[in-house]
């Protein structure tokens, strides 16, 4: 089933997706740092709290895709509607994760797919193999990262959103590549 994007008028949410060790956060940092609103990564913040509380890494899928989606939701609700912000992952993320788990009819993805719109343009950060490093919050592989970046490519297609690839480079010319295709630079 393929879905149609919902583009409210005067969207500024826009979203970093990829596989994990891809610089999305890198990417967030740098666009924080030219002034912009930007929502960290919910999964990463779950795990540091889990292994900061003594317990393991990961709850069982479907709890920990429900934990992400609701940290998700919460991003959106509080991200400012009338300048442009940057998400490191979204609720279309928790969206195909709750999906792969089985835990999300058709009814319940298309409502919030329309309760929860972001830009159409969604900027995917492909696998890089020279930056990638794994951490205490970063358990996945470099496989398992490519594995991610393939499947969340295809989900936000799926889900109606234009994947943009954004080239290897500085975190300022990654940041100037996402400014320049959607003309955010002015909607600070």
């Amino acid at each position: 089933m393929e879905y149609q994007h919902v583009k409210t008028p005067g969207d500024n949410r826009f979203v970093l997706v990829g596989g994990p060790g891809a610089g999305k956060t890198t990417a967030l940092d740098a666009l924080k740092q030219r002034g912009y609103y930007c929502l960290p990564d919910v999964p990463r913040a779950i795990i540091k709290a889990r292994l900061d509380s003594g317990l393991p890494a990961r709850p069982e899928p479907t709890e920990f895709a429900r934990a992400i989606f609701k940290g998700d939701v919460e991003n959106y609700r509080t991200a400012p509607t009338n300048s442009a912000c940057f998400f490191d992952r979204g609720v279309v993320d928790a969206l195909g994760m709750l999906r792969h788990c089985d835990d999300l009819s058709d009814y319940k993805l298309d409502l919030n797919l329309r309760k929860h719109p972001y830009h159409k343009v969604v900027f995917v950060f492909p696998p890089w193999k020279e930056i990638y490093r794994m951490d205490s919050e970063r358990d996945q592989t470099f496989a398992e990262s490519i594995q991610v970046y393939e499947s969340v490519k295809s989900w936000y297609s799926r889900c109606g959103y234009q994947v943009q690839q954004v080239p290897f480079g500085t975190p300022a010319e990654r940041v100037e590549f996402i400014e320049n295709s959607v003309a955010v630079g002015s909607s600070r």
